[in-house]
């Protein structure tokens, strides 16, 4: 297996895992929890409006449905693989097991860009996804949400083309989360997984007595994680020294204006111009000195390479999978407090859980109870991995996963003896 990729990183985190477990565990129990349950490719066919048909691939993986149906995001990307959707399916299931919810892992990905799609042809790539993919999604099969270049609006698309070829109004049960409000969406979804990010923050500073009002904060990424993250930073009193996005990153040592800076970004989709910032290289300001480093872009950011010269002392990794194993190690003998992802940036998955509760008991949630319960979960799961973590003398990402797979493996014993 190539190293550095998302399968690679979510497998040696696994089998770090399966080793402190194999005393309470038989190995093939702990084997057979990492491998994924169902792996599809479809190939799809939608005619764009110019009149060309586009052969593309898509992929559909449930890695694990012990605790409940698999749950995990639809990401569009031209270069996402098959394996690349295998470990983000793999980490939505101790993510999902950490948070104590009642799903397993699973994921989507549709090999294309977004960024060379209009709105329209965009519309009939996602229409054309859920035609072909309708068999594996269902309530207590698969319920997909948003993910890398994908959004509330396609989620729209999808509970529309599964209530259309039902022949009904809408769904009977949740098929997708992350949709917009009007269609049964929960108020705060979009910005659930870049508050939850903050939480957990604010959880790390107590924890190594550093005050978040007027610590210094990067953060990579800027996009509904990196902004809504820099956003909750700076209300909470944080410094935000610099961000990025795909085409660059600016830098204010004296704290960016972040609600102007999120404006300009909405007008223009780029940093490029903003006037309060100066231009600089996204992969060096990764090593700028600060307190607080958040990443929020994309997998395998933080590594062997660059981890030495890593100057944060807490670094929160919104994204899937930023920090390589070996990064790990190196992070952990420079007493870099790391938040790991299936904590960090499981608020996201935390709502969508209230987004599902909500769309089958017929309720409606307002924003201030989705963000009371989403803070109250937060908290207490962060206080949990760190109580193990000092118990048995672990990282925090070590503490999670051992609570993860336990958890898994526990379900697994629940249910018998499956075929």
């Amino acid at each position: 297996m190539p190293t550095d990729t998302i399968l690679s990183n979510a497998t040696a985190n696994f089998n770090r895992a399966a080793e402190m477990l194999s005393g309470e565990f038989d190995r093939d129990l702990l084997d057979k929890i990492a491998q994924p349950k169902e792996k599809i490719e479809i190939t799809v066919g939608p005619q764009f409006d110019d009149g060309t048909i586009h052969t593309l691939k898509v992929f559909v993986v449930r890695h694990s449905d012990a605790l409940g149906p698999a749950k995990g995001g639809i990401r569009m990307t031209p270069d996402v693989t098959l394996d690349d959707v295998a470990g983000l399916a793999m980490e939505m299931t101790w993510k999902c097991a950490l948070m104590s919810l009642p799903f397993g892992g699973g994921k989507s990905g549709i090999v294309a860009d977004p960024h060379d799609l209009d709105e329209y042809n965009k519309e009939t790539l996602i229409r054309s996804y859920t035609r072909a993919a309708m068999r594996h999604i269902g309530p207590m099969i698969y319920v997909p949400a948003p993910d890398m270049g994908t959004n509330e609006r396609d989620m729209g698309y999808v509970k529309d083309t599964i209530a259309y070829s039902a022949g009904q109004a809408g769904t009977q049960g949740c098929y997708v989360t992350g949709k917009p409000v009007i269609l049964g969406g929960i108020p705060g979804r979009r910005e659930a997984t870049g508050r939850g990010v903050v939480e957990t923050v604010a959880e790390a500073c107590k924890a190594l007595d550093l005050s978040l009002t007027g610590a210094s904060a990067v953060v990579q990424g800027f996009g509904n994680v990196g902004g809504v993250a820099a956003a909750a930073l700076r209300q909470r009193g944080a410094k935000v020294i610099a961000v990025s996005d795909l085409h660059g990153a600016i830098h204010n040592p004296a704290g960016l204006d972040v609600p102007a800076l999120l404006e300009h970004h909405a007008k223009t989709s780029r940093l490029e111009g903003f006037p309060n910032g100066e231009a600089m290289d996204g992969k060096e300001m990764l090593e700028l000195p600060c307190d607080i480093l958040v990443a929020a872009a994309a997998a395998s950011q933080i590594t062997a390479e660059n981890a030495p010269r890593v100057k944060a002392k807490l670094l929160a990794e919104g994204a899937n999978s930023p920090t390589t194993p070996k990064a790990d190690e190196i992070l952990a003998e420079n007493n870099v407090f790391v938040i790991p992802d299936i904590l960090c940036n499981a608020g996201g998955v935390f709502v969508s859980y209230l987004e599902y509760t909500q769309e089958t008991q017929q309720e409606q949630w307002t924003e201030e109870e989705v963000r009371a319960r989403l803070a109250k979960r937060m908290c207490q799961k962060f206080a949990e991995v760190a109580s193990t973590a000092e118990a048995r003398k672990l990282s925090m990402r070590e503490a999670a996963m051992y609570q993860a797979v336990k958890t898994v493996a526990n379900a697994l014993i629940a249910r018998g003896k499956l075929p």
